[in-house]
């Protein structure tokens, strides 16, 4: 799998997958909530730099990550493409390329929490509501 930097044009495509990757695998999360993350993820997805992706054979992105300061700040594969290897891929990249060694999951997307475990991620702390101030619990994970 080819990974390469995605560009100011992947932006609209990066959202595409974000919101279906969230709708896969957020089921805790309300219309309402995503409506609420949809401003801040749009501006987050044109300002954080750099993002790393894969992509299909036409060129457009179908799974990305984004690092800063050794944290795996997101990760998102598109759900018709996941169980394929694009998150292990891109998070074997975080942590062998970018150094990543921490990351932050929401405790009710078990899914994340149980792949991050397979990639040899253990839970440090706790956190009762994410960084928004909602109670959704965010676990606190570090490389073991």
């Amino acid at each position: 799998m080819q990974i390469d930097k995605a560009t100011a044009a992947d932006a609209p495509r990066l959202f595409e997958v974000w919101e279906a990757s969230v709708r896969a695998t957020h089921d805790f999360l309300s219309e309402e909530a995503i409506a609420t993350l949809v401003p801040l993820v749009r501006e987050l997805l044109g300002t954080f730099a750099p993002l790393y992706c894969l992509r299909d054979a036409a060129g457009a992105p179908y799974a990305f990550i984004g690092v800063a300061d050794g944290n795996i700040e997101m990760l998102f594969v598109h759900p018709e493409r996941r169980g394929g290897g694009a998150g292990r891929a891109l998070a074997a990249f975080a942590i062998g390329t970018l150094g990543a060694t921490r990351v932050d999951v929401n405790e009710q997307n078990g899914q994340a929490a149980g792949f991050y475990a397979r990639m040899g991620f253990r839970q440090v702390g706790r956190s009762a509501r994410d960084p928004f101030g909602h109670p959704y619990p965010i676990l606190h994970l570090e490389l073991a």
